[in-house]
Formats: C-alpha cells, sequence, structure tokens
C-alpha cells in the first residue's frame, strides 16, 4: 500500500522563541537549526526577519539546511499595497525559499484588534499570498485563532483561508491560537474544511497546549486529513507551550495506524537523535530535562526492582511501548538488586568493559553511583566519568599525573581604556613519573566572554602534561553546561563538560561541589584521563 506524505513544520525559532524568558543568541539559533534539519525535518522557521537584530542577522547569515527554510511575517496591512509594504517587503528580503504569513481568520479579532472590515482583511489576505507567489515563493498561510473563528462564525473563517488558497499559498495552516479547542472539535471542524473545497495535502495544522491537548488535536487533525503538521522541540511555546514535537515525531513514525499509513521524511536513523535533540534545547535553555517526558525523558523506561525489572529481563516488551534505542533513549533498572546488576554489566560493556556475573566489584559500583547521585552527580549524560568511577572501583585505571594542588585568583582591574575587565591566573602542580610540573595561565575577560577562572585553569592544567602533551593537544572542549541541584545557603553546582577529539570522538564527564571552580576542575581531570586512556589503549 502506498503511504501518505506527512509533512513536519518546525517553529522553535520563532513560536519556541516567544516563551517567557527565552532567547535565543546568534549561535544558538544555528545550533538548534543544525539539530532540526538532521533530524529530517520538512521546514524549520527561522524566526521574523526585521522583528529583532539577532532574527535579521539569522537570515543574513542563513544556515545551511536540506530542509525548507523559511520566514514568518504577516499579511499587508491596510491602506498600502503589497509592493509598498515595507514588513512585507522585509519579510521577502530574508531570501528564503518558503514565507509563512500569518493573517486574521476570526471575525472578532479583524474588528476589534485591526480595526478594519472583515472584506478589507480578505483582501490583505489575497493580495499578500499572490505577491509572495509572484515573488517565486512557497507560500503557506498561518489562519490565526481559525478554530475560534470557525465556531463564532464559519462563513467568515473559511472566506479568509479559501482567500489564500485560491491566491495560490501551498499550505493553509490551521491554528488553535488560544490553545482551548479539544480533539474531537478540531477532527470535526478539519473535516468541514476539507468537505468545503479545501485538499488536505494542502492543509496543516498548528495547535496549542492550554489544555494539554496539543499532541492529541495534531493527531486528530491528521486523523481528519491534514498533511502538514506543526511543532516545536520540547513543546517550547508561548504560555503553556506549542505541540511537542518529541513526543509527535515518534508517534507518527512508530506507532499504528500512522506508521502504516503516513511516510515522514524522518529515517530510523535520525529518529534515534531525537533524545539528544531535545537535550541539546535544555542545555542551550540552563533547563534540567524534564525526567518524565514521554519518549526521551530519563524515567521514560526506566522500570522498578521487583515483578517489572524481572519481566523486562525476560521480555523487554512486557512493560515497553517500544525499543527505546528507536529514539536515542535507553532502559534503566534501579541499581539496588540482581536486575539492576545486569543493567550495570551492560552498560560496562558498552564501555569495553567485561565484567563477570556475581563479581564483588558490581554491588560496590552500584552503591557508590547511588550515593554520587544523592550528592548531585548524574551519570546519564556523563558516560565517561560512569566508566572512570567504575574502572577505579575495579583497580584498572591507571593514572597518568597526579595534580598535588592548585590555584585561581581573579583580579578586577580597569584597562588601558578604563574599563573594568577580570584578570582569572591559575596555577597547577602536576607529578608525572615521579617528576613536579608547575603551570602558570591567566585570561582575560574584556567583552564579556567565557574567559575566567576555569577557562585559565583549563589551559593551566593543559599546558605541560609531559609525555602526553600531544594526546591533550588533539582535545578540545565543546560545551561547558553548569546546574545548581539544591538551593539556598548548600548550594550545589554540577558541571558537564563536553569533548571531542580529531578522531571525532565525543565524550562528557560531571563534576559536583559546592564551589564551581572544583566541580569545573574535576570534570576536566575526568575528560583528560578518559582521552589519555582511549588513546593509550589504541597505541598499545
Amino acid at each position: 500500500m502506498n503511504k501518505e506524505r506527512l509533512y513536519v513544520y518546525d517553529t522553535t525559532l520563532r513560536d519556541g522563541q516567544q516563551t517567557q524568558g527565552v532567547q535565543f543568541s546568534l549561535a544558538e539559533k544555528h545550533q538548534i537549526a543544525a539539530t532540526l534539519d538532521k533530524l529530517g525535518l520538512d521546514y524549520i522557521e527561522g524566526g521574523w526577519p526585521g522583528a529583532n537584530p539577532v532574527d535579521s542577522e539569522f537570515f543574513d547569515s542563513k544556515p545551511n539546511l536540506r530542509a525548507t527554510f523559511t520566514a514568518f511575517g504577516m499579511t499587508k496591512r491596510s491602506g498600502r499595497s503589497a509592493e509598498n509594504d515595507d514588513a512585507l517587503n522585509g519579510i521577502l528580503n530574508g531570501a528564503t525559499p518558503a514565507v509563512c504569513l500569518v493573517g486574521k481568520s476570526h471575525d472578532f479579532h479583524v474588528e476589534t484588534a485591526l480595526e478594519i472590515t472583515l472584506a478589507e482583511n480578505t483582501e490583505n489576505i489575497t493580495r499578500s499570498i499572490e505577491y509572495v507567489v509572484a515573488k517565486d515563493r512557497e507560500a503557506l498561510f498561518d489562519a490565526e485563532h481559525f478554530f475560534d473563528g470557525y465556531k463564532a462564525n464559519p462563513t467568515y473563517a473559511l472566506e479568509t483561508i479559501h482567500a489564500a488558497y485560491n491566491a495560490g499559498a501551498r499550505w493553509i495552516v490551521l491554528c488553535d491560537t488560544n490553545g482551548g479547542v479539544l480533539p474531537a472539535e478540531i477532527g470535526q471542524i478539519v473535516g468541514e474544511v476539507i468537505a468545503s473545497g479545501i485538499s488536505g495535502d494542502r492543509l496543516g495544522i498548528h495547535t496549542h497546549n492550554d489544555t494539554e491537548n496539543a499532541v492529541a488535536n495534531t493527531l486528530a487533525a491528521v486523523d481528519a486529513g491534514a498533511r502538514q503538521i506543526q511543532g516545536t522541540l520540547n513543546g517550547l511555546g508561548e504560555r503553556c507551550g506549542n505541540a511537542n514535537l518529541i513526543s509527535l515525531l515518534p508517534i507518527l513514525c512508530l506507532k499504528e495506524p500512522y506508521r502504516s499509513k503516513y511516510s515522514l521524511g524522518i529515517t530510523p536513523a535520525a529518529l534515534q537523535n531525537l533524545k539528544r535533540a531535545s537535550r541539546v534545547l535544555d542545555d542551550i535553555l540552563n533547563r534540567i530535562p524534564t525526567a518524565q517526558a514521554p519518549f526521551v525523558g530519563s524515567s521514560a523506561f526506566v522500570h522498578k526492582a521487583g515483578l517489572h525489572a524481572s519481566a523486562i529481563l525476560k521480555d523487554p516488551t512486557t512493560y515497553e511501548h517500544i525499543d527505546p534505542a528507536l529514539v536515542g533513549n535507553q532502559r534503566d533498572i534501579p541499581m539496588s538488586n540482581q536486575a539492576g546488576q545486569s543493567n550495570l554489566r551492560q552498560r560496562l560493556r558498552e564501555a569495553n568493559l567485561v565484567v563477570e556475573k556475581g563479581d564483588p566489584a558490581l554491588g560496590r559500583i552500584l552503591e557508590l553511583v547511588k550515593t554520587r547521585e544523592s550528592e548531585g552527580y548524574s551519570y546519564d549524560t556523563a558516560q565517561a566519568s560512569f566508566e572512570l568511577l567504575a574502572r577505579r572501583e575495579l583497580g584498572i585505571c591507571p593514572e597518568f599525573f597526579d595534580v598535588k594542588r592548585y590555584k585561581v585568583s581573579v583580579e578586577r582591574r580597569k584597562n588601558k581604556y578604563n574599563r573594568m575587565v577580570s584578570l582569572s591566573e591559575a596555577v597547577v602542580v602536576v607529578r608525572i613519573n615521579g617528576e613536579k610540573k608547575m603551570s602558570v595561565s591567566e585570561s582575560m575577560d574584556e567583552l564579556g566572554n567565557d574567559r575566567g577562572p576555569v577557562n585559565a585553569l583549563s589551559k593551566a592544567l593543559a599546558k605541560d602534561l609531559g609525555p602526553y602533551q600531544e594526546m591533550i593537544d588533539d582535545m578540545h572542549l565543546t560545551d561547558y553546561m553548569v546546574r545548581i541541584t539544591q538551593g539556598g545557603t548548600e548550594a550545589v553546582t554540577r558541571v558537564v563538560i563536553d569533548c571531542e577529539d580529531s578522531k571525532g570522538r565525543c565524550w562528557s564527564t560531571v563534576g559536583v561541589s559546592a564551589n564551581i571552580v572544583d566541580a569545573s576542575f574535576e570534570a576536566l581531570l575526568d575528560a583528560i584521563n578518559w582521552k589519555l586512556i582511549r588513546d593509550t589503549e589504541q597505541n598499545a
């Protein structure tokens, strides 16, 4: 049976950025766009050209995407032609292959918010879409408040979307802007829109999550015939958020009847990046990932001891609706029983450490992990630190060098331009093969860059490691994340460091302390030691 095509449109960089407290930098927009493209989405909405300096610069420095890069804006204003509307031309100047224009489809908003006649609003929609099409761009019409408008005045709501449809819009996107419509209503109204003469393969759905129904509403629209879905990573968005693509994508790719009926541009290999994509956004926002998040949460495939754990070991399908590896997640069993030791042995095997069943070291490692995690450590995303912990307990962790002491000082002073700057100086003393080595490094922060004490410490530590220096020169830090695991005067800082080398190896390490510098140094030491282990094993 031939499958129907479903198209996925992401609006994290525009609608997601409307979340309270969220403002992406230019570098973050590029990072998110690359992450989305790796998933295999069809459209990536970059923002509103001209709305703010970052969005404007983002469109000037367009990301290289496989997906259709899309600019967002509004239809022309009354009293001027589309050709003479500066705002509309600013959107088109973004030079994207697709343009999504938002327009009112609810009579109440037309007359109250815009203070124009219904006929004027329809005319604005028609002329704007015609203008976009004439510029040889793919046009999308975002029918704002469509479902509320349809319930209030179906004749006029249909008039607005038919105007865009007849003007050449590739997609008519029906929006539940207030997020208050329920799935049965969505399905009924989408069906009636199709019956009115707009083909389902030209309809998109854009839902908000104000009743916790955004995902269900999107599926109801697909069931009724809509063939484009819109949403954001982690359900980011204004108020309660948008439809969560992190939940929608695996449902549509893996669950029946969607799996058999529809094809998406998302390969099984791309779907395995789903958890990573979710984490990328959380890291950018400095948010702790939601443990109970469907599909990608750290608790999504966790099974407690007893009946569940026993059954899972016999057949995972007893308590799992999908294989967690399909979305880049993993099964976890609490490390407090024999089933936990089986899980631990599997994690050790992934690190090329083979430990026989019944080895007393397994119990010690389990208890140590539990103790460390109660102190604030997290090994879910710091596999390299977990491996080092296990190696030390197993007595197979080589000691390449020993840090005898380190010191960091920070001086705040005015430079020759009379601007306040911070100068960080670090001293690290290590012993290598019985010989003490002292390294000193400094880091100046003049422009608000992250060139503080941790940077100085990293430079000093990696300055002279004798016979291991060539290996260390081959690694570089790619990300540095800080979390406060508990508040108040007893706050504990968790630092996670991501590193990479020229061989393409990526690894993460974690450090925990009440002192951010100590936590950073611990994670940094683990990162270096993991790299030395890998390189010495490879060269052996």
